[in-house]
C-alpha cells in the first residue's frame, strides 16, 4: 500500500490543479487534452459521467504523449476494471466502501478515494490508503476542516475538489496537508462547446502560477 500511495503522490505532484472533466462530445477529447498539456496541466481526471468518458480517456492518451489521464466518478470494482482497461493511468471516487477498497488493493491502477468526514478517513486508512480526494470540499468543510484534520491525521494527504475556483484554489494549496485541487473552473461548459481552446489555454496558464 505504500507503493500505492506513493504512485498517486507521483501522479498528482505534477501539477498544483487537476482538471476534472465531463466530456459529452467525443471529438472535444483530443484538443482540450492538447491545450491542458500545454497550458502546464498534463494530468486530468475523466468523469464516468458521460457515455462518451471510456473513449474519451483513449483519444487523451492517443492525442498527448506523456499526458497522464485518470477516470472519475469509479463506483465498484467494474468501474476500476473498466477504465483500467481504456488506459486510464488512475482512478478516482467520490466515496470509499470496503468493497471498492478491496477490489483496489487488486486493481491495476493507483486509486483515490474520496472521503468528507474523520470516520471515512480512518476506514481508508485502515485498508492501508493515507492519500484522499476530500469531497466535496466546500460544502464539507473546506479548508476549516482540512486545519482541523492536521492534528489527528498529520500523514494524510488531501485533494480537495467540489467548489474548487479560482478564487479559492490558491487558499486550498497553501495548506501543508493539500496535495493539488480538483476542479472544473478551467473548463468552462460554453468554452468547450465553442471549441474556444485559447480561452481555456488562458484559464489553465493561470492555474499554474496560483502561489506565483
Amino acid at each position: 500500500m505504500t507503493t500505492m500511495n506513493s504512485d498517486i503522490d507521483t501522479i498528482l505532484n505534477a501539477a498544483p490543479v487537476l482538471p476534472v472533466l465531463t466530456i459529452h462530445d467525443l471529438e472535444t477529447a483530443a484538443p482540450l487534452a492538447e491545450t491542458l498539456f500545454q497550458a502546464g496541466l498534463p494530468v486530468v481526471e475523466v468523469t464516468l459521467r458521460t457515455p462518451a468518458a471510456l473513449e474519451a480517456i483513449r483519444a487523451m492518451n492517443d492525442a498527448v504523449e506523456g499526458m497522464i489521464v485518470g477516470a472519475g466518478t469509479v463506483m465498484d470494482e467494474n468501474d476500476l476494471e473498466r477504465v483500467a482497461s481504456a488506459g486510464a493511468a488512475f482512478a478516482i471516487s467520490p466515496g470509499g466502501t470496503p468493497a471498492l477498497y478491496r477490489a483496489a488493493l487488486n486493481g491495476r491502477i493507483p486509486f483515490l478515494p474520496g472521503v468528507a468526514t474523520a470516520s471515512e478517513i480512518m476506514v481508508g486508512m485502515e485498508f492501508g490508503w493515507s492519500r484522499f480526494k476530500f469531497f466535496p470540499a466546500e460544502a464539507a468543510g473546506g479548508i476549516a476542516a482540512l486545519k482541523s484534520w492536521r492534528g489527528p491525521f498529520p500523514a494524510i494527504r488531501f485533494c480537495p475538489t467540489g467548489g474548487i475556483s479560482g478564487a479559492n484554489a490558491a487558499d486550498y494549496l497553501r495548506q501543508a496537508n493539500v496535495m493539488t485541487v480538483g476542479g472544473s473552473w478551467m473548463v468552462p461548459t460554453d468554452a468547450v462547446r465553442e471549441h474556444d481552446w485559447s480561452r481555456i489555454g488562458a484559464l489553465a496558464s493561470d492555474c499554474v502560477n496560483l502561489l506565483s
